[in-house]
């Protein structure tokens, strides 16, 4: 299921940004996480493809939301200058960022490559 996450509950489920100073994920299974904002064309494109790959890959992975508008701080500690922004999250490893709207065969060779899960 795919869930929106505010700056708390980011530091509580993905990474405390302002306290650990080493990138340390806290999930239990690899993430993607979608920076976000309603209005953006791109954005809205993104979104369904998310969705399918959400129910694909259900208990796999874990796909978290965060509306760059809301959560304008949060943007601003991950340096988000544009978006989508996609950030990947490995159980073990440093986070891939991917910039765009790509489509889900991409979104898949990054899901089978960066964060090793097979359908």
């Amino acid at each position: 299921m795919i869930e929106h996450l505010t700056a708390e509950t980011f530091k509580e489920k993905v990474f405390d940004y302002e306290n650990e100073k080493e990138w340390k994920y806290k999930g239990d299974k690899p993430a993607i996480i979608d920076f976000y904002a309603d209005w953006c064309g791109p954005c809205r494109l993104l979104a369904p493809i998310l969705e399918e790959i959400d129910k694909e890959y259900q208990g796999k992975l874990q796909i978290y939301k965060i509306d760059t508008e809301v959560e304008q701080e949060l943007a601003y500690a991950f340096g988000i200058q544009s978006i989508p922004t996609i950030l990947f999250i490995p159980l073990d490893g440093q986070p891939q960022i991917a910039v765009g709207a790509l489509p889900k065969n991409d979104l898949e060779k990054i899901i089978r490559d960066v964060l090793n899960i097979e359908k």
